[in-house]
């Protein structure tokens, strides 16, 4: 019989009390699941402590598979341990140890035990696979677990937070970063509420419970209609339009009426309020350009006046390409650059303002504990890259080739005016706010970031070093 056992461990720079807190609190399962992973919930009852289980179902290769985890073991602040009862290994269990470091550092060790079905077959033929995908997702989840504690250990005041877009690609992932965070986080959704955390608005029959918005700290607006996903007649226009500008307007007046707003309202926006400016460098003192995101953007910000003629601190989050597997221009495009087709778009020579995930999460955390922010804010790397440069970088990282070519006598008869101001148009945009506030680019270069993202990590001899295989009767199982 042959059990295999992974160790990882890393030194955090919070007490362990700290660590220990951050693992126990709604999030931290979604915050540890790397983006690449295709994970759903089905359910979950408990969170760490001995007798919580949480049934959720992986994707491997094209098929499903199942998988309870119940947790069997808790001794605060030392240890927490789950067990596969049911799932695609024959046996696996994981222990997450907590060791002090004096009074304001910790050791995290994550050990796992692990046996495949089909043995020894499969440990011929999938055990280097499966070794492969444990020491990608623990890079993954140490590289998290670091930087999300030593943001947590900058920022101690814990808010009551309001979030519109909460099941949208970066509301998904806001929500349980700020609840990870220490935050107390309501869901505005567009449906019946279910959960404890929902409250009820419609934007375009203006409905809203504004209850869920007393003695709120601060509101992140981020809802509105996606503009990449084909070609935009009149009615999707309007819709676009609609879904920021009503929604925005609403959000800022509901609060500027109360009696006590809350302090901080964080409003999306996006680059696109620049227009097409080619190479000139960009900054939020810019002026914006002449066509129809520019002007989507104008109103969309200009909607929240109600608010800043109230006092309340107003943030227009202006948003470039957020890199993410799990939605956006990234997931559209891995699926072609995997297959080795990845592409320039017209000359490739159209500059792309583009920001991580894990940084735009920064800087949302960034923007709500520095009063001083205000205004439009730049959520972009320091250093955007044409189109022709980051089809190259995305390709060489996932070893595949980068040849064609789709001009634009194309790309416009296919996608018209969205062609032309999504696929072919650019700007160059510098996050001079941040930058001068002293904010830290977690993935301040492409590169860096596309092998965090997508588990580019090398699997090499050292790597291999951290796993174990024991031989011999008496092991449970």
């Amino acid at each position: 019989m042959k059990i295999h056992h992974f160790t990882k461990k890393t030194h955090l720079s919070v007490p362990v009390e700290t660590a220990f807190a951050w693992h126990e609190r709604p999030g931290a399962i979604d915050r540890l699941t790397p983006p690449w992973e295709e994970i759903q919930i089905i359910s979950q009852a408990g969170g760490i402590e001995a007798g919580a289980q949480t049934y959720f179902k992986v994707k491997a290769g094209p098929v499903w598979l199942k998988w309870l985890a119940h947790h069997m073991l808790y001794e605060k602040n030392k240890m927490f341990q789950d067990i596969q009862r049911h799932g695609p290994f024959l046996f696996w269990e994981h222990n997450h140890q907590f060791e002090p470091d004096g009074t304001h550092a910790c050791f995290l060790t994550d050990s796992i035990r692990f046996r495949l079905p089909f043995t020894p077959l499969s440990d011929v033929f999938a055990l280097k696979t499966v070794k492969k995908r444990l020491y990608r997702m623990f890079e993954y989840r140490h590289a998290v677990t670091q930087h999300d504690l030593k943001l947590l250990a900058n920022y101690q005041d814990n808010q009551k937070i309001v979030i519109t877009g909460a099941s949208g690609v970066l509301g998904a992932a806001l929500v349980p970063f700020l609840r990870t965070q220490g935050h107390s986080v309501t869901r505005i959704v567009r449906q019946t509420p279910q959960l404890e955390d929902e409250a009820f608005w419609n934007p375009y029959r203006q409905e809203i419970d504004t209850n869920a918005f007393e003695n709120a700290d601060t509101v992140i607006h981020l809802a509105g209609e996606y503009i990449g996903d084909g070609r935009w007649t009149k009615k999707k226009k309007k819709r676009i339009i609609d879904s920021r500008v009503k929604g925005t307007q609403m959000i800022a007046e509901t609060i500027s009426n109360m009696k006590s707003p809350p302090k901080t309202l964080i409003c999306a926006s996006a680059i696109g309020y620049y227009g097409n400016r080619g190479i000139e460098t960009i900054t939020e003192a810019s002026t914006p350009g002449n066509d129809f995101i520019s002007d989507v953007c104008t109103q969309w910000e200009n909607a929240a006046a109600a608010a800043i003629d109230k006092g309340i601190r107003v943030i227009f989050l202006r948003i470039g390409i957020v890199l993410t597997p799990r939605g956006g221009a990234l997931e559209r495009l891995l699926p072609l650059y995997k297959t080795g087709l990845g592409m320039i778009l017209g000359d490739g020579a159209q500059m792309m303002s583009w920001i991580s995930e894990d940084d735009f999460l920064g800087v949302v955390n960034h923007v709500i504990h520095n009063p001083t922010i205000s205004g439009p804010v730049n959520v972009t790397s320091p250093n955007p890259v044409s189109q022709q440069n980051f089809s190259n970088i995305l390709a060489q990282s996932l070893a595949r080739p980068a040849f064609i070519h789709l001009p634009q006598w194309i790309i416009t008869p296919l996608f018209g005016q969205m062609g032309n101001e999504v696929l072919l148009a650019g700007n160059c945009v510098i996050p001079e706010k941040l930058m001068v506030s002293n904010y830290s680019f977690l993935h301040p270069k492409l590169e860096d970031a596309l092998q965090h993202l997508l588990g580019l990590y090398t699997f090499d001899p050292v790597a291999a070093s951290q796993f174990e295989t024991i031989r011999g009767k008496g092991i449970r199982p």
